[in-house]
C-alpha cells in the first residue's frame, strides 16, 4: 500500500509549461517598473488587485488576456497592457505545440504623496525689544530661518 502512495506521489508531468523568464521577484520588478497608475485610478483614489487570465504558447507569446475580477478606472486596461509585455521562455515538448492557460495578479496600490518643497521650509522671524533700562541698545530685532529637509 505505501509503495503505491509513494509511486502516486513522485508521478512526473512529462509536459513541460511555459514560464516567466526569471523568478518571482523578477516578474514583480517587471510589473512595478513597467505599471503605468491610470490617471482616473488616481483621481479617485482606487486600489486594487486584477485578477486577470491569458495564454501562452508553446514560443512564450501571450494572446487572449481577460480579467477575471477588474478594478476599474483604467486598472484593468492597465493590466492588460502590462501583460502583454510580458515574456515567456519558449518550451519545448517533443514535437507537441500546446497553449497553457495562466492566471495573474496585479496589485494597484496608490504611490506615497510627496511632500512639496514650500512645505519643507518654515521661516520664523521674530522682534526682542529690550527695556531701556536693561542694556544700551534699546531695540535689536534678530531674523531666524530654519530649514527641514
Amino acid at each position: 500500500m505505501k509503495d503505491k502512495e509513494i509511486h502516486a506521489a513522485k508521478k512526473k508531468s512529462f509536459l513541460k509549461l511555459p514560464r516567466y523568464s526569471g523568478d518571482k521577484k523578477a516578474f514583480i520588478e517587471f510589473v512595478s517598473s513597467n505599471l503605468i497608475y491610470p490617471e482616473e485610478a488616481l483621481k479617485n483614489g482606487i486600489e486594487g488587485i486584477v485578477y486577470s487570465e491569458y495564454e501562452v504558447d508553446h514560443l512564450g507569446k501571450i494572446s487572449d488576456i481577460k480579467i477575471k475580477k477588474g478594478v476599474g478606472y483604467g486598472c484593468d486596461e492597465e493590466a492588460i497592457r502590462i501583460i502583454s509585455l510580458m515574456v515567456y521562455e519558449p518550451v519545448r515538448n517533443r514535437g507537441l505545440r500546446i497553449k497553457s492557460k495562466m492566471k495573474t495578479r496585479i496589485l494597484f496600490k496608490l504611490p506615497i504623496p510627496m511632500i512639496e518643497d514650500s512645505v519643507n521650509s518654515v521661516n520664523l522671524n521674530y522682534t526682542i525689544t529690550k527695556k531701556k533700562d536693561q542694556e544700551k541698545d534699546a531695540n535689536q530685532s534678530y531674523n531666524y530661518t530654519i530649514n527641514l529637509g
